[in-house]
């Protein structure tokens, strides 16, 4: 899959990226900061399935 990934599927991609890290940021910042741990874990979770769906689109067959 690859080599079928156009410009715009990396695009896609970096943006996935990007949003891993803005989760998982804010998951440990919620749950450290605002002692919001409910919220905090449910967007470590999130930053998980996100980064599943990047490693599925990106790893080879």
């Amino acid at each position: 899959m690859i080599g079928q990934m156009t410009p715009i599927t990396w695009l896609a991609v970096a943006i996935a990226i990007v949003a891993i890290f803005a989760l998982g940021a804010g998951g440990i910042w919620m749950i450290t900061g605002r002692k919001d741990r409910q919220r905090g874990v449910l967007m470590i979770i999130c930053a998980l399935v996100i980064l599943g769906n990047v490693l599925l689109w990106t790893l080879p067959a």
